[in-house]
């Protein structure tokens, strides 16, 4: 692609080269490969249901070992909040309090969610401050009809110059409310990790950002930090990093020639979570969780999901001190053929590696590197719940290009859905990937792992997206938790969807997991 000198200086300026965004232009062009489902992951196929015995078992090991762990969660918190408030931008574009009520708005419209919003308006966490807000911009408010009321509410709620909540990450609005005080997702986040993610009362966090929002987080965490820290006897050390801008990928037309906006400059776009690889790799724990910052409870519910996160921690310690055992063996060559069968059989029947059926025919020597390099890998353990029709990504056994098997987390745009067999894996899967992952990202020698060995970089893909009313094509690095960890070791636990309370739009804050009854 031939670029003129000013484009050849943005592309410089964003920190990137031109061989890297010719590259991607021709992945554009080429289209990236589909990922090859051969079967959905399931309870005994690739999924592990633990038994209240195990769960119990799995749970007191992580708390027995976890005051000898470093031990970090990272939260992807950069998202601004513009999707949670889509209905209503939409209603706000569309609806008119002269032409008709709201109520036949919606229902002319099928807007169940703009009903819901104003059916449950006072349940909102935000709901006295919008309505106090409001009567002081508009003086008249009490004396309208409740249809020109409504519309009021939302202008304030989502206007520049008002509450301007969709410009806000997730992280900092309010989402819960309790007698004497009002929760961000950031704050829940705190208490939650007093729960499990702590080593002598010290929990370390860390959250990914957008730069422009780091003052407010910076801000929300000085507002609680005294109170929190009371609450919970536990010291917070939070830390916080920003999408590296060299990952961001050029976005092009429907026909593959580069995007240019209003100004005629070229149109730059975050690459997805598969970008925060980078962040991830930064750090140096034994032990990282990993959760999304929307997915969080009010205070009643919090054990459970604390509960859930020792178990697959202990899930993962134990399969990782076994694997370190084995390595130790392995390293040093003093291991029988019937020893390495075991260890063959510890890769297949824990961490879901399929053994080369030509393993047998192997020399000792050659079956002893083999396994070294299986098992010498990051791990992590994921949970899952049922499927109940959540959008996102899933578990599937999938073959790579070389007929290689193996678990991934396979989004839905990875999937070629006009393949009917392909889409009959995915409609037959019964599980889901909420983003509950524990990752031990050490080795056998206390090593860091460098992450980015670990990636499929053909698990990229293309998305369809617009920018002021034009479409556009998207390129998205691999995702954190599928592509840029494709060659980690993997267990599947299943998890109780209670576990899995996300909020989406601003209507899942009315979900019994969010209210303070």
């Amino acid at each position: 692609m031939s670029f003129s000198d000013k484009h050849k200086q943005e592309i410089i300026d964003k920190g990137l080269t031109l061989q890297a965004v010719n590259k991607q232009i021709e992945r554009f062009k080429s289209g990236m490969p589909f990922m090859n489902l051969q079967s959905a992951a399931s309870v005994g196929n690739g999924i592990l249901s633990l038994t209240d015995l195990e769960k119990k078992k799995f749970s007191e090991y992580f708390s027995s070992q976890k005051d000898q762990l470093n031990i970090v969660k990272f939260v992807p918190a950069s998202g601004a909040a513009t999707r949670m408030f889509k209905f209503l931008f939409e209603f706000l574009k569309s609806y008119d309090p002269k032409k008709e009520s709201i109520n036949a708005y919606s229902n002319k419209n099928n807007q169940n969610e703009l009903r819901l919003f104003f059916v449950g308006l006072e349940k909102f966490p935000f709901y006295n401050l919008l309505l106090e807000r409001t009567r002081a911009i508009y003086p008249d408010f009490d004396t309208l009809s409740s249809d020109e009321r409504g519309v009021l509410l939302v202008r304030t709620l989502l206007d520049e110059d008002k509450l301007n909540y969709s410009f806000y990450p997730k992280g900092v609005l309010p989402f819960h409310k309790y007698e004497d005080s009002i929760a961000t997702a950031f704050e829940e986040h705190l208490y939650e990790a007093a729960l499990y993610a702590t080593t002598n009362q010290v929990a370390k966090l860390h959250f990914t950002i957008s730069k422009a929002h780091q003052a407010v987080f910076e801000k929300e965490f000085e507002a609680i930090k005294k109170a929190v820290e009371e609450q919970t006897q536990i010291t917070f050390k939070v830390s916080f990093s920003y999408q590296d801008e060299r990952t961001d990928t050029i976005a092009v037309t429907p026909d593959n020639q580069p995007f240019l906006d209003a100004k005629g400059s070229l149109c730059f776009r975050p690459s997805g979570h598969g970008a925060l690889l980078s962040n991830l790799n930064a750090f140096e724990g034994d032990l990282l969780f990993i959760k999304n910052i929307d997915n969080v409870v009010v205070s009643s519910f919090v054990d459970e999901v604390a509960e859930y996160k020792k178990i697959l921690a202990g899930v993962l310690l134990e399969a990782q001190q076994q694997a370190f055992s084995y390595l130790e063996e392995l390293e040093n060559e003093l291991i029988s053929e019937e020893r390495v069968i075991e260890v063959a059989r510890f890769l297949q029947r824990k961490l879901n590696v399929i053994i080369s059926p030509e393993f047998e025919k192997y020399s000792l020597k050659y079956q002893i590197e083999y396994l070294e390099t299986k098992l010498n890998r990051p791990i992590r353990v994921c949970g899952m719940v049922k499927n109940e029709g959540e959008p996102g990504g899933g578990p599937f056994w999938v073959k790579d290009e070389g007929g290689h098997l193996s678990l991934q987390i396979v989004e839905s745009a990875q999937i070629d859905t006009e393949n009917k067999q392909q889409l009959s894996i995915l409609k037959n899967a019964t599980h889901f990937n909420p983003v509950d992952i524990v990752c031990g990202i050490k080795n056998y020698k206390g090593e860091t792992f460098d992450l980015s060995k670990f990636v499929d970089h053909n698990a990229a893909f293309i998305t369809a997206k617009t920018h002021l009313g034009k479409p556009l094509k998207a390129l998205e690095l691999p995702g954190l938790w599928n592509g840029s960890m494709a060659h980690w070791n993997t267990i599947f636990v299943e998890v109780p969807t209670d576990t899995f309370n996300p909020v989406k739009t601003v209507n899942d804050l009315l979900k019994i997991k969010h209210q303070v009854v």
